[in-house]
């Protein structure tokens, strides 16, 4: 098999590849974790959490988005705790132990596969490495170039998963589960036409709705949001360049000459979006959003995110090395009066905002991981801030001053009855040791001392996005 690779190594001191990001190449099952405090009783499941961990030395530049995907779990019961990881067997990984050396390049520096690859996996490898979800019984590693990727409740890869033939295209690491109607709602979108689609997936796993929303241009769409009412979907100038991309240069490139647009969309797709126009922005994440009528008869979506006045990340592009720190960030669309305000809500940086996915009606908190951002390659989240939004009140959660932490993860407390009544779940590795431990937060009384620390047999290199799965 011939490949044609860059000459030399293109990543040396590259900062993903190395200290708290170096990847690790075993799996594990570890039946018993040591902890400190107790574990509460009534979280009895399953934390996943899915990030970048390349199983062999890249051949192009690595980007922080390229790795395999390897889902870490530990699994709670009883106030115990099990470990267990593995490596996401993509088509494309499963060649590439076969060959024993990387074949795919990724957003970094595309490398061009000989046709015998092409023919067997594609262009690209599917890497499954964003977020993992359960939907109707299923688990569904994502990633938002490319259809999911089926596990078992052990981790073990099932293969890619197409709704049963019915998906078209890739479909996004940001689907949006309703706790009311136990749909699940999903976009995908794609460098070549048709730039953007619209799926729903029902409580038993069948995709009942896909529908094409027209874009003027391809641009990199990582997340939306949905009310009871609508969807909204940002049209942000992070724009593809396919052939630049496929030549091994720059995928996206950040154009400041082209607006922000939002779009909302009924949530049956009965009529095309209304658009609405803004200043050049990017978010990558959002928190919620929800739909209300005012006092005299106006409808309004109102949308919380974290905003950043451009793209934070760099694709190659030296245009992209200053730094964008996002932060938490409103938006209110009046739909009658064809209007959009935005409002900043907390201007310390922040990023990978979650709640309560379980509460039905309009959420009232957030969880915000904090980070001092002082580089543009600085990601470095340190702890997790809890938003009042009904009386814009913040308490903060600090993992501590070594502290190198992810995303905080809700887990509702099956007793409680108030929308805070739960658990944030949050890897948090100590940079000075290496330590990872699994931090268990009270999400009513975060500034307290944790409840629980799982002590990881082995460093957790940071990650992306993960769920709680309650058995």
């Amino acid at each position: 098999m011939s490949i044609d690779a860059p000459v030399g190594d293109p990543n040396v001191g590259n900062p993903y590849l190395s200290g708290l990001h170096a990847p690790v190449v075993d799996e594990l099952d570890v039946a018993e974790l040591d902890v400190t405090g107790q574990i509460p009783g009534a979280l009895e499941g399953v934390y996943m959490r899915n990030g970048a961990n390349p199983a062999f030395p890249p051949i192009g530049r690595y980007h922080l988005f390229d790795g395999d995907g390897m889902i870490h779990a530990v699994e709670l019961a009883g106030g115990r705790a099990v470990y267990r990881n593995r490596f996401v067997e993509s088509a494309g990984l499963v060649l590439e132990r076969r060959e024993q050396r990387a074949v795919f390049g990724g957003l970094g520096q595309f490398v061009m596969p000989p046709p015998e690859v092409v023919d067997e996996v594609g262009l690209m490898k599917n890497t499954a490495n964003t977020n993992v979800v359960r939907h109707a019984g299923r688990y569904l590693a994502l990633m938002e170039a490319a259809k999911p990727t089926e596990l078992t409740r052990d981790l073990a890869t099932v293969g890619e998963f197409d709704f049963l033939g019915m998906l078209a295209g890739p479909m996004t690491a940001h689907p949006k589960w309703d706790p009311a109607t136990g749909e699940l709602l999903f976009f995908g979108y794609s460098p070549v036409p048709p730039f953007l689609r619209f799926h729903v997936a029902d409580a038993n796993g069948v995709l009942v709705r896909s529908v094409d929303v027209e874009l003027p241009r391809p641009v990199m769409m990582h997340d939306f949001v949905v009310t009871a009412d609508h969807v909204v979907f940002f049209d942000l100038p992070a724009v593809f360049e396919l052939e630049s991309m496929l030549a091994g240069g720059v995928p996206i490139r950040w154009d400041a000459g082209l607006p922000a647009r939002v779009g909302v969309m009924p949530r049956d797709a009965s009529t095309e979006p209304a658009w609405f126009e803004l200043e050049p922005f990017y978010v990558f994440h959002f928190l919620d959003a929800f739909s209300e009528t005012t006092a005299d008869g106006r409808v309004r979506v109102v949308i919380h995110g974290c905003r950043a006045d451009r793209m934070p990340v760099a694709f190659g592009d030296d245009a992209l090395v200053e730094t964008a720190p996002p932060r938490l960030h409103r938006w209110t669309v009046d739909l009658d009066a064809g209007r959009i305000d935005e409002d900043a809500v907390d201007e310390r940086p922040g990023d990978f905002p979650r709640g309560n996915d379980w509460w039905p009606t309009r959420r009232r908190y957030g969880y915000v991981a904090r980070s001092a951002w002082t580089e543009a390659d600085d990601i470095r989240f340190t702890a997790v801030a809890k938003h009042d939004l009904q009386t814009g009140t913040i308490q903060v959660h600090d993992y501590g001053v070594h502290a190198h932490a992810g995303e905080a993860v809700f887990a509702p407390d099956p007793d409680g009855v108030a929308e805070d009544d739960g658990w944030l779940l949050n890897f948090v590795t100590d940079q000075q040791t290496g330590r990872t431990d699994l931090v268990i937060v009270d999400a009513r009384d975060v500034e307290a001392e944790p409840v629980a620390r799982v002590h990881m047999p082995r460093r957790v290199p940071f990650g992306f996005h993960g769920n709680w799965m309650p058995d």
